[in-house]
């Protein structure tokens, strides 16, 4: 499971004692909620479903796929499913692509998403193996999945955004810009990067 609500708060207690625009921002729009996943298989195609969709179309995907392979979408169901029996459940033939590739690669033991290498960078690498699962969706999984303390999705916008109104800067840091900004937020920078979505959501200064 992500960072609990405890854990989220003492993370940016600490975090504002060291960086004074971090202890101005959560004092104007508080403490975030925890965005909490379950560790495994199923999350991860939940992760594939909802690329590029809305919530509630993701969501009825889902319904759509458990009615037709049994709760959790098993590996098993899904890679003996036919690409029309998926169709119907709205999985494009990508995603059936990248569906296909998760549950191939879980039953082969290739990827096990609740042994995943305790280095963060060697768990990205892994998790990256699966088709349709870049960077991002592989640090997103490892944050909200796994609760692991100093994933930063720097490449987030809605992160980038947030980073410029916190930091009072006068444009959107690119990727590279907002790694260096928060380094000094090591080993912290899971809860800074909740924290900046909500800030993002909450704030709406200008930049």
């Amino acid at each position: 499971m992500g960072l609990s609500a405890q854990q989220l708060k003492g993370s940016l207690d600490a975090l504002a004692g060291v960086d004074a625009d971090i202890a101005r921002s959560l004092a104007a729009v508080g403490y975030p909620e925890p965005r909490l996943r379950e560790r495994g298989y199923a999350t991860m195609l939940r992760t594939i479903v909802g690329q590029q969709v809305s919530v509630a179309a993701a969501a009825s995907v889902w319904a759509k796929l458990e009615t037709t392979l049994g709760a959790g979408c098993n590996p098993e169901a899904l890679v003996g499913a036919s690409e029309e029996a998926l169709r119907a459940c709205g999985l494009s033939r990508q995603k059936q692509g990248y569906a296909r590739s998760l549950a191939t690669l879980v039953l082969a033991g290739e990827v096990d998403l609740h042994a995943l290498p305790a280095d963060d960078e060697e768990a990205i690498a892994q998790l990256t193996r699966i088709k349709g699962i870049g960077r991002w969706s592989a640090e997103i999984y490892l944050l909200f999945a796994e609760g692991r303390p100093d994933i930063w999705p720097a490449g987030d916008l809605a992160v980038q955004e947030a980073l410029a109104r916190i930091k009072r800067l006068e444009a959107r840091p690119d990727e590279k810009a907002a790694r260096v900004i928060a380094e000094g937020w090591r080993p912290l920078r899971g809860a800074a990067a909740i924290f900046a979505w909500h800030y993002y959501s909450q704030s709406r200064e200008p930049v």
